[in-house]
């Protein structure tokens, strides 16, 4: 059966020139992108792929629009500084040459932050569900930043990694976070979820982001990797904080209207 990838970039020129090579094999490759001034574009065509242009929408009506743009009866889903190793490509052909016993699998993710492997906190296996049966799983289209394909269905899991570039500097970790977290105040405001009360403001930015530290650093050993580890989960459970906190200034604003 033949396989679609589908990806969605916006000025991922170096990331693209490592993530592309590895889906040589795939049937089709459709990349959407929202904008790119540098060359990604050129280097998707390069490799073969069909480029769609549209401005950015969301994570997760973006996606979507790249699935539905897919035309084999297999999907895989994949961000641009994201890898297959040989192992996973195989085990991927292996089984579509078969007959699949389930129409949407969890991959493993392996993350590289600040040029380490992390592999405790909860960060490896990273299982992500990524390869799928056009038509099944979708992203809920107000979603967080690189949310996953969701599928009600049963669901199998391989063994090969899905390599994630995924922050190799401190200040683009920083750079991320902020765009993500305000990016999310939508979301967080739909769910009713800013705050509005003292007991709420004090769980969401204080106590919900200690929690998190310890249960990922502490009880998941994340301590096991080194200074990178302490680094990531200091660092996440501050993008938690800011999260709730600017959904939180953004309800107020709209009170004050």
């Amino acid at each position: 059966m033949k396989i679609s990838i589908a990806i969605l970039a916006c000025n991922e020129a170096a990331n693209l020139r490592r993530t592309l090579p590895s889906l040589a094999w795939a049937d089709e490759l459709v990349l959407v992108d929202s904008g790119s001034t540098d060359d990604t574009v050129s280097i998707a065509e390069e490799f073969g792929a069909k480029v769609f242009h549209e401005p950015w929408r969301g994570y997760g009506a973006q996606m979507n629009s790249a699935i539905d743009k897919c035309t084999c009866a297999w999907v895989f889903s994949l961000d641009a500084d994201e890898e297959l190793t040989p192992e996973l490509q195989q085990e991927i052909q292996s089984l579509l040459k078969g007959q699949p016993k389930f129409d949407a699998y969890w991959v493993p993710r392996r993350n590289q932050i600040f040029d380490r492997w992390m592999r405790h906190g909860g960060q490896y296996p990273d299982y992500k569900l990524r390869l799928f049966r056009q038509g099944t799983a979708r992203l809920p289209e107000d979603t967080e930043p690189h949310a996953t394909p969701k599928w009600a269905g049963p669901k199998g899991k391989l063994h090969g990694d899905l390599l994630h570039y995924q922050y190799p500097t401190v200040a683009l970790y920083i750079e991320h976070m902020n765009r993500y977290s305000s990016a999310s105040v939508p979301l967080v405001l739909r769910k009713g979820r800013n705050c509005l009360s003292l007991f709420e403001f004090v769980t969401m930015t204080v106590l919900n982001p200690i929690l998190t530290f310890i249960k990922n650093y502490l009880f998941r050993a994340g301590f096991l990797d080194g200074r990178e580890g302490l680094l990531f989960h200091l660092y996440h459970s501050t993008y938690i904080s800011w999260k709730y906190a600017k959904a939180w200034q953004a309800s107020r604003k709209a009170d004050a209207k």
